[in-house]
């Protein structure tokens, strides 16, 4: 048996390579397809098949022998990562905002003071940004106020509100801009964003490296096409969260109070780069039994979020808060009877109860995790509670499943990848279906059931070992690393 692995041993690894190399290629003919607008069906199609191609990838790599798997994956990275590259962002506008917040900030003004088609901001308008004549026919564009007879538009979204974004965030954008050539446009955000990617991937490989994992859980990151997609085509700040989380929930799995400190430095940045990554801190807190070592990790998350905010603060004469309010009403988080949140609770429940059950089930989930997560593996029941998050919420955009994502490269647990192909499910096919509850429930509806089925299968005992069957509880909540058991 020995002599037979030897002797296939490079095959797997050509077959791996066989597949990644497809894969990419796919990722690249993608990332050109220019059909979100004309054509968001079949630009879906090419989501799907990239992510057949992704998923053939991994088991191939399953094969590959250990000593291959570490420069394969990092190889991999590379080329996924460079295909988000190849064009302008295809299908998010959110970019364009990052690149005004940041010309605004280099000219001494604090983003949260003016929406973009403020007449205050004239002198900072280019052609790029905000168009004119002709050139505001083209989908994506929003009209704005303008003098003279020629239509005025800008690429920005929602051009007259305020920015949403977090101070970390904001500080990134403001980096971006001083170190961007004129006239650079959107190139230098997915730069940023592609070396932030690959820099989430060496923080994986150090953090499962460390524990002695297995390095190849890293391709659910480093091959996802959701990462060349959304962190570097659309250059979405998120993956600046995802960085941070990763790396705080590395440094909380220690023991020594002090580095526990550290990752809580770090989660209160990723929360203070998009609130999102604040889903982590239960799991930051896995099996914590004194107050001391939770105080070593929320004293120091809350307290750089709340100073990254001050110079903010000081430089704003309006809310540094900006749209937030706003964008939760828009986006429906307030009302649950209308819109596609919360639409798997909507299934059994009136649409006034959906935001009580999703509190309720969440601080279960968050306590199961707490008392009975493992603190060597805090990024396992991060991972739980982000998954059931996406779960609840149903949320109608891709990117935000970025984290989860990291923590399944983390935690091993693939059945969650399930949840980011249903987020660009609904965020690609919504349009055409008009946004329909149906479209979210089948594609939302389907990631809990392969996430549920597979907690049951991996809950079973082994053959023949006799060991006791997990709980009902345990087994519903997905939990495969409670307090005692890996």
């Amino acid at each position: 048996m020995k002599a037979l692995s030897v002797r296939t041993a490079p095959v797997a690894t050509l077959l791996a390579l066989a597949a990644l190399t497809v894969l990419t290629a796919l990722l690249a003919l993608t990332v050109r397809y220019g059909g979100y607008f004309s054509d968001p069906v079949g630009l879906f199609w090419w989501y799907a098949a990239s992510w057949a191609l992704f998923a053939t990838a991994l088991a191939a790599l399953r094969r590959v022998p250990g000593r291959h798997v570490g420069w394969l994956v990092v190889a991999g990275a590379v080329a996924v990562t460079v295909t988000g590259l190849l064009g302008p962002p295809r299908t998010s506008t959110d970019s364009y905002r990052y690149a005004w917040d940041g010309r605004v900030q280099s000219a001494g003004i604090s983003p949260y003071d003016h929406a973009p088609q403020d007449p205050a901001l004239d002198r900072l308008r280019d052609p790029w940004l905000f168009p004119t004549g002709v050139a505001c026919r083209e989908p994506g564009v929003a009209p704005i106020p303008g003098a003279g007879g020629a239509p005025h538009c800008t690429r920005i979204n929602r051009p007259a509100v305020h920015t949403i974004y977090p101070p970390v965030a904001e500080a990134y954008f403001l980096a971006v801009d001083r170190l961007s050539p004129a006239g650079a446009r959107h190139k230098p955000l997915q730069i940023g964003a592609a070396l932030t990617s690959l820099a989430v991937t060496g923080a994986l490989l150090l953090v499962l490296r460390r524990r002695g994992d297995d390095l190849g859980r890293v391709a659910y990151w480093a091959w996802c096409p959701a990462v060349p997609l959304e962190a570097v085509n659309n250059a979405h700040i998120d993956v600046l969260g995802v960085l941070l989380a990763v790396a705080g929930l590395g440094l909380v799995a220690s023991r020594a109070l002090t580095r526990r400190a550290a990752g809580g430095v770090l989660i209160g940045a990723a929360v203070a780069t998009k609130l999102m990554p604040a889903v982590v801190l239960p799991g930051a807190l896995s099996g914590v039994r004194r107050v001391r070592d939770a105080a070593a990790v929320l004293l120091p998350a809350a307290a750089f979020a709340v100073l990254a905010y001050l110079p903010y603060v000081l430089l704003s004469h309006g809310s540094v808060f900006g749209y937030l309010g706003g964008y939760v009403e828009e986006e429906g988080y307030d009302d649950p009877s209308a819109g596609s949140r919360y639409s798997l609770l909507r299934l059994v429940l009136p649409g006034t109860w959906a935001l009580p059950a999703l509190a309720l089930v969440l601080a279960a989930v968050a306590l199961h995790v707490m008392r009975r997560g493992d603190p060597r593996r805090p990024w396992s029941g991060a991972l739980l509670v982000t998954g059931w998050a996406f779960v609840l919420l149903t949320p109608g955009y891709s990117w935000y499943a970025l984290l989860l994502i990291a923590l399944v490269a983390l935690d091993g647990r693939w059945e969650w990848l399930g949840i980011p192909f249903a987020g660009a499910a609904v965020y690609l096919l919504g349009p055409t279906f008009g946004f329909h509850q149906t479209l979210t429930n089948l594609a939302y509806g389907s990631a809990a059931a392969l996430v549920l089925a597979m907690s049951l299968l991996r809950r079973r005992p082994a053959s023949g070992g006799g060991g006791p069957a997990a709980t009902p509880r345990a087994a519903a909540l997905g939990s495969d690393h409670i307090r005692g058991r890996t």
